[in-house]
């Protein structure tokens, strides 16, 4: 289990829904993402994703990227 905190590197697929952006995990499993930039471009294409873990799955991002 993740701590609240944590650095989180990870990557699988970028989806957007009614409210906002996902990370469906290349190992399982979602993370609800908090962005300041709307990474519009890498929907529904695989990316890095960097941040920290925030608790219930949601992660506030520092960076997305392709992977």
């Amino acid at each position: 289990m993740i701590e609240s905190g944590a650095d989180v590197d990870e990557t699988g697929r970028l989806v957007r829904d009614a409210a906002g952006f996902l990370l469906r995990r290349d190992q399982g499993g979602t993370y609800r993402l908090v962005l300041l930039r709307v990474p519009v471009d890498l929907v529904e294409k695989r990316v890095r994703v960097q941040g920290f873990y925030m608790g219930d799955d949601i992660v506030e991002a520092d960076g997305v990227a392709p992977a």
